[in-house]
Formats: structure tokens, sequence, C-alpha cells
């Protein structure tokens, strides 16, 4: 039997999308096209691959077993059909775009973007905010690098972890905790908090460790970004709870006082994600590089 490498991408595309009509969009073919490619991978693996269940398609368990399979094997099929390209920085025009947690972008992007303005002055730069939801984007190739406390579990995700942070409280300079000798669990949980969260949420993994203590905590808002709610707590007795990266230029910029966390909690990563597809892209690593190095210089999590 004659191997037809369009249907191993038509296969991956497929299992990738969990649709036809996503699979065709990520191909830029038809969805006809496509719905034909999938019959002739029916009738080559004797598998239905996706069935529907309701509105949506199902992958069987075959196709759920071969899936992290077919990725690789299309992997290296481009690594073997790819040309050798050399990277040329001076002359190299392209647009990266990175969905970086709001603090990491605020902390490590001025140090990569002035890295890549040196070195490749026709690259830029897109720093997207991340989503509420988790979103395809990274495998779709429409986001080039990710930088979070998330680790990806898809198979065709790369992920390196570059670093990690722990949790302190800051408020505004003139608090009346800044004053105290000691800052215990109990005061803690007796003031009123903010915390971040995209979702709104106005609970998070901290009430649960206060939980096991017999503590609660009083959550009077909640914002979508770190840059907001420092400023709420620059402007209140709230307190507030962020990665002590983000303390080295708030403490600087806004005035505000940083107290030790007072329960023990484990370090938070930080991971540096991107799809298997740029492994050997020449750009996408040198981009990688300097990245990497932003997010471990002095003033980025360590």
């Amino acid at each position: 039997m004659q191997l037809d490498l369009n249907l191993l991408a038509a296969l991956d595309a497929l299992l990738e999308e969990g649709s036809v009509a996503g699979a065709a969009a990520r191909l830029h073919v038809t969805a006809p096209a496509m719905s034909r490619s999938l019959g002739r991978i029916r009738r080559t693996t004797g598998d239905q691959i996706l069935v529907r269940t309701g509105r949506t398609m199902t992958p069987t368990p075959y196709a759920i077993a071969v899936r992290e399979q077919v990725h690789e094997l299309l992997h290296q099929v481009h690594g073997v059909l790819a040309p050798s390209r050399e990277l040329d920085l001076a002359t190299l025009e392209r647009t990266f775009t990175l969905r970086w947690h709001d603090s990491l972008i605020a902390l490590s992007g001025p140090a990569l973007l002035s890295a890549v303005r040196e070195q490749a002055p026709g690259v830029r730069l897109r720093f997207v905010a991340e989503s509420s939801t988790d979103t395809p984007e990274l495998r779709r190739g429409e986001v080039d690098l990710e930088a979070n406390a998330n680790r990806p579990s898809a198979p065709d995700i790369r992920t390196e972890s570059v670093g990690e942070t722990h949790l302190v409280v800051v408020v505004r300079q003139d608090h009346p905790l800044t004053r105290l000798k000691t800052f215990t669990a109990q005061q803690y949980a007796a003031a009123e908090h903010i915390t971040v969260s995209r979702r709104g949420n106005l609970s998070n993994a901290l009430d649960d460790a206060l939980a096991q203590l017999g503590l609660s905590r009083r959550v009077v808002a909640s914002a979508p970004t770190e840059a907001a709610a420092l400023e709420f707590a620059r402007t209140s007795d709230l307190l507030l709870c962020v990665p002590d990266a983000t303390t080295r230029s708030a403490v600087t910029d806004l005035g505000l006082a940083v107290l030790p966390f007072p329960l023990e909690l484990p370090s938070a990563p930080v991971y540096l994600s991107w799809h298997h597809r740029y492994d050997t892209d020449p750009a996408h690593a040198w981009l990688r590089g300097l990245a990497r190095t932003a997010l471990t210089m002095d003033g980025a999590p360590s």
C-alpha cells in the first residue's frame, strides 16, 4: 500500500481539532475535501476515527491511542523535508505573538523587547492577554510562545521550566499591618482582601489553605490583572497576594509595602511553552533563547 503523507497531515488535524470543519480551516482546504480525506483515512485504517455524539465529534479509542504517534510522525516528516536555513537576524522580518501572564509581561517584557530590537530590528512582538478559558491557539500556531504557571498536558506542546516564584502580601505603605513585629495567619485572615482573577473568582487555593487551619478570609473584590489589583491595594486597606517577583517593581513604582506570606505554601513554577512544530525553526529558537534569558534574569522569577 502506498503511503499518502497528505492523509497523515489530515489525520493529525482531525485529531487536534475534533471536527471536519476545524481540520479543514487548519489545513486551509474546504470542508468537503477534508470530509473526503476522513473517508479515505477510515478505509485505510478500518476505523471510524471520529464519531458523532450529539453536536460534537468524539475520537474513537483507536484514534486516541495513535494521536501522539501521529503527531510525532508528522513532526519527523517536517524535519526531514524542511530545508536548512541560515538565520540572518539583521534582515529577519517576522511578527511573534506571545501570550504571557500580565505580571511576566511587566517584569520581563521590556528586557525581551530591548534584546529583540537590538539584534533583529525587523521583528515585532505582540503580547496578548491570557484567555479566561483554555484555548487552542498555541496548537493552531496563532500564539508562538506562552509563559505562565500552567504546564500544558497536550503531547505536541513543548514545555520548559524557567523558574519559580513565591507568594507575598502587598499593602499600602502606611497600612496598620506594617507596624506589627509579627504577621500571623490569623491577622491575615481577619483583614479584607482583593484577588486577581481573569474569571472574576472571589476565592482560590489560598482559601483552601486557610480552611485547613480553621480560618477564612473576606474577599471584597477581584481584579482581572495584577496591575489593577496593585492599584486597589495602593489606595485602600485591602491585602493582595502576588508572586514575589511582581513586588520588585511594584514597591518602587507604586510605593507599596511587602509582608511575608504567613502560611507555608509551595513555590509556583514559571513555564515557557510552544508547539513542537517550531522545534527546528531557527527564528523561533532564537526568540525562545531571548525569552528564557529575560524570564530568568534579575527582576524576573528565580
